[in-house]
């Protein structure tokens, strides 16, 4: 990747990304120079064995620990030139990044409508058009049928499905999955990153999904290996889903 590219709107641009843990003897260097570029529309996969530095580059993206140096983008924004560039970084978290976790994380006393419609809620978003954004994406996810029903109710695959909609929830640029098929067999895996896929170019959402699962890696038409810190990409499958 050339660093001087700039992503098309709504994408991610990582430009030499250190993160160093601790100091002096004790120092660890789990990001040497990182550069990944993701394009609006599309599904890119991390892989990476353990260890490895993924979940500290999704971490730094996710503006949850704060990288030693580099620059990140977010669309046009740049989020961090070796320092935050952005004042509310709960707000950044909240309206232009989704999660998507290996567990679904659904607030076990709300139903699947309110677990989807709270983010908007607390983005500021009217309580009934939060739900009706909510329904919209559930329905869009062939979840619908589910809106009231409380978590505990839900298969593992519905689970999955109603944590990728509160994820699209407030319409983010970017969204970080974190391994979101491992605890899925093939079937289930391989229907969400056709969620994921269609999501992604519907929406014109950036996405990277950090995994180990053998099922899904044939999925992707770009891969970034990371190893020792450091990133390589190179082509994937793109299988058809």
């Amino acid at each position: 990747m050339n660093p001087m590219n700039t992503p098309p709107p709504g994408g991610i641009l990582i430009e030499g990304l250190r993160k160093v843990y601790g100091h002096g003897d004790t120092a660890v260097e789990a990001l040497k120079h990182v550069n990944m570029q993701v394009s609006p529309g599309e599904v890119v996969g991390l892989v990476g064995p353990s260890g490895s530095g993924k979940s500290t580059l999704l971490k730094c993206l996710g503006a949850i620990i704060e990288p030693t140096s580099g620059r990140m983008t977010l669309g046009e924004d740049v989020i961090y030139d070796n320092g935050w560039k952005v004042k509310d970084l709960r707000a950044l978290r909240r309206d232009r990044i989704g999660f998507v976790f290996q567990a679904p994380y659904l607030i076990p006393f709300l139903d699947v409508t309110d677990n989807v419609a709270l983010l908007p809620m607390l983005a500021g978003m009217p309580n009934a058009k939060a739900r009706e954004r909510a329904l919209e994406l559930l329905t869009a996810l062939d979840v619908q049928h589910r809106a009231k029903a409380e978590p505990s109710q839900l298969s593992g695959g519905e689970q999955q499905r109603v944590s990728i909609a509160r994820a699209l929830a407030n319409k983010p640029p970017v969204i970080l999955a974190d391994e979101p098929t491992a605890p899925l067999d093939s079937e289930r895996a391989l229907g969400v990153m056709r969620i994921l896929n269609q999501m992604a170019q519907h929406a014109q959402t950036a996405i990277i999904v950090v995994t180990h699962d053998e099922k899904i890696i044939p999925t992707f038409k770009r891969i970034y290996h990371i190893r020792d810190g450091q990133t390589v990409e190179e082509a994937g499958e793109g299988r058809s889903l």
